[in-house]
């Protein structure tokens, strides 16, 4: 396949000067970034043709020789000697891969920073278990990194833009150069004046500093399903911090946590509660009222009822997760064995431990013999 003219790839003008090339370049990297177009085979081909554009225009002597040659002049240099840039792999690019992902290079090059995702960030949701079980809609601040809306993140006032480096010319580095007895050493520094990004922004915003990010507290919608617990953890794509150069937002991870309740102890889908009954009804049975949660209802005890037996209602526990049915509430019985009786209450059971033929305690006989023991 015939390549297209690398002036119409980066779609500038055959007069255009180098700080235009490098502003196309940039922005079309950018936007075709294989990070940027996930998936993408025809992305990650555009940002081939486009760095190889780049190589080539970017420097005088090849950008002279393919203006007067065309492709023909420039064959084997856009990917290395000898090379066509274009039978690269992805992870191969070379100096102009290196160069967007913020690596410095050999030959003096500038660097460019690439787009990297936003910090991902986590938030703590308390809620209680009626909400865990019918689920709910939380609306909670979130203070993160967003894009300043005057500048639109370059970080520069509305109608200025940041200016070459003067003193490293727009390669980020400083290079000094020493020779010795058989060698010439080169050492690199990333440029005190730009900070090694290559530009000066002589005009910062004055929302962000210059940083062309800024601080905000914004609220945040969460969809708390039915049936959650303890520990789990729902993730908002793209609810966390701002990206920088144009990488995507980070997400927010909001981990669940449910409040105790005073009535319910819960076992994942089953949830227990007590309830308390006298000795008389544990024997003859009784109606009680116990707590669920939807509200008090009525549950029969049968008689002969004995202390820690559990009774089961079907479908009063906590909802499962993602799914249209429910675990089961478990009633346990407490039977209250009181400590005092009055004489009749006495006298009855007596006469019935009598009927039952079962040995008690007569408590009159004790204390009569303790009063001989003490009067002997």
């Amino acid at each position: 396949m015939a390549k297209r003219d690398y002036y119409e790839v980066l779609g500038v003008p055959r007069n255009a000067s180098e700080a235009e090339i490098k502003k196309a370049f940039r922005q079309l990297a950018r936007k075709y970034h294989p990070d940027a177009n996930p998936g993408d085979p025809s992305a990650e081909e555009k940002f081939k043709e486009i760095n190889e554009a780049y190589e080539v225009l970017r420097d005088p002597e090849k950008r002279a020789r393919y203006d007067q040659l065309g492709h023909a002049g420039v064959s084997g240099t856009a990917g290395g000697p000898g090379v066509d840039f274009t039978d690269f792999p992805f992870s191969g690019f070379g100096d102009i891969f290196s160069e967007f992902f913020n690596m410095g290079t050999s030959g003096g090059r500038r660097t460019v920073r690439r787009p990297t995702r936003g910090e991902s960030l986590e938030y703590i949701l308390k809620i209680t278990l009626a909400e865990a079980a019918s689920g709910t809609t939380r609306l909670i601040n979130v203070s993160r990194i967003e894009e300043c809306a005057v500048c639109g993140g370059t970080g520069s006032r509305p109608g200025t833009h940041k200016k070459t480096c003067p003193i490293c010319h727009g390669t980020g580095e400083i290079r000094t150069s020493r020779g010795g007895a058989f060698a010439m050493f080169v050492s690199v520094q990333p440029c005190h004046h730009c900070g090694g990004t290559g530009e000066v922004n002589e005009f910062p915003c004055t929302e962000c500093a210059g940083e062309g990010r800024v601080r905000r507290t914004r609220k945040v919608s969460v969809e708390v399903p039915p049936g959650v617990d303890t520990g789990l953890k729902l993730r908002l794509r793209g609810e966390g911090s701002a990206g920088v150069y144009g990488g995507p937002p980070g997400d927010l991870f909001v981990h669940i946590e449910v409040e105790p309740h005073p009535q319910f102890e819960r076992q994942g889908t089953e949830l227990y509660t007590d309830v308390s009954i006298s000795y008389v009804q544990a024997v003859l049975g009784t109606e009680v009222s116990v707590p669920t949660l939807e509200g008090q209802e009525n549950v029969t005890i049968p008689e002969g009822t004995q202390p820690g037996s559990e009774i089961r209602l079907k479908g009063k526990g906590m909802p499962f997760l993602k799914r249209n049915a429910r675990g089961d509430l478990h009633v346990r019985v407490r039977v209250q064995i009181p400590t005092k009786l009055s004489k009749r209450e006495r006298d009855l059971l007596t006469q019935v431990a009598h009927e039952r033929k079962e040995m008690v305690l007569n408590k009159k006989k004790f204390i009569d013999k303790m009063k001989d023991v003490l009067s002997g």
